[in-house]
């Protein structure tokens, strides 16, 4: 394997443009169907497959790909053509929020790219899928154009069941392609973004309750304000109360794993402010004030080299400075080897991204 010198690939192969792109796609029980909606990128020489996560009970499958712009931007496009023919959102049921057949299209700068080249990409790919499909499409994270639809929650609120009702609001047209409910396609979030985790953490419990009410103690968000009468407490202006979150830039929710596990399911939108580390300790003290164990940890897609260094670095008693060593810490100190192992070479985005370019 190619060495690292401070984080850096020696290999000139990493030195050229990179864009990261996560497409999700609301089929995960049907593998035929994800086998064709990723043959365009297996067909692309200039775009690496990195990671594919099929959930059946989601029934959403993530796909990781990364490339030089405007390959990515051709294939994701491909994909999605696919994906809007095969996918039937009218028979769609699955326990992770959606709102189309191709649900959210993230583009992430890795390498050489600026925010503002990913901005762009997301406006290429909204105006081409809903030219080519008449697919509603909105613009989220940094390439959004209103406030109320930076946040994805946001966007999917109502999901695919609210998603005919929302078009009819002005507030809610789309950004691209027409107002008007597509039932068998629904609509797609599209944007610019930094490298967000997507990380859960298993409980010994079947209540997804408990899971949630431990979501809503440490997400940014928080919990929303009840009176004693259980009502939802507003100001003067009719905004919620809300009580703030333990942790910034992290997005939370309980959901289950499966139906004998409940899990606190969260996106860390800057691991660099809000750590696997600190989260995975703080799910663990909560848990217990309810009884419970935290089981397992589960990285969804891939995460950066130094996300994981961080969390070594917590999980080890002295000063170390072995890579290695300090990822090896982390897997057993976040439990990533719980449910199933975990590959470092699969999982590392950078060590993904070397092991398929020498392969």
């Amino acid at each position: 394997m190619t060495r690292l010198i401070n984080g850096n690939f020696t290999n000139k192969t990493m030195e050229q443009r990179l864009v990261e792109c996560v497409p999700n796609f609301s089929e995960g029980q049907d593998k035929a169907i994800i086998d064709l909606i990723i043959q365009p990128i297996l067909d692309n020489k200039s775009v690496t497959l990195l990671d594919i996560d099929m959930g059946g009970d989601f029934n959403r499958t993530v796909v990781t790909m990364v490339g030089d712009p405007e390959s990515v931007l051709q294939t994701v496009t491909e994909c999605t053509s696919i994906a809007l023919e095969l996918i039937d959102m009218r028979h769609h049921s699955g326990e992770h929020a959606r709102m189309g057949a191709v649900d959210v299209v993230p583009f992430i700068p890795i390498k050489g790219v600026t925010m503002d080249e990913c901005i762009e990409l997301s406006n290429r790919y909204a105006k081409y899928v809903s030219d080519a499909h008449s697919l509603p499409v909105y613009l989220y994270a940094k390439s959004a154009k209103y406030p109320s639809r930076v946040r994805l929650p946001d966007v999917r609120k109502g999901e695919y069941e609210g998603l005919q009702k929302k078009l009819e609001s002005p507030d809610w047209k789309p950004d691209f392609g027409p107002a008007k409910f597509q039932p068998t396609m629904g609509a797609t979030a599209t944007g610019a973004r930094n490298f967000l985790i997507a990380y859960n953490v298993n409980l010994n419990t079947t209540d997804k309750s408990k899971a949630n009410t431990i979501a809503s103690k440490i997400r940014t968000s928080g919990t929303i304000v009840k009176d004693e009468n259980g009502e939802t407490v507003r100001d003067k202006n009719g905004i919620v109360q809300r009580i703030p979150g333990m942790f910034e830039k992290l997005q939370a929710a309980g959901w289950m794993y499966n139906e004998d596990t409940a899990q606190v399911s969260m996106n860390l939108l800057d691991y660099s402010v809000t750590g696997l580390h600190d989260v995975t300790e703080t799910i663990k003290v909560e848990a217990s004030k309810l009884g419970l164990e935290a089981v397992a940890g589960e990285l969804v897609g891939l995460v950066p080299l130094q996300a994981i260094i961080d969390a070594g670095n917590f999980y080890s008693d002295t000063n170390i400075q072995d890579v290695d060593t300090l990822v090896t810490n982390a897997i057993d100190g976040l439990m990533l080897d719980r449910i199933e192992s975990f590959d470092p070479y699969q999982n590392i985005i950078e060590w993904a991204i070397e092991r398929e370019q020498n392969e």
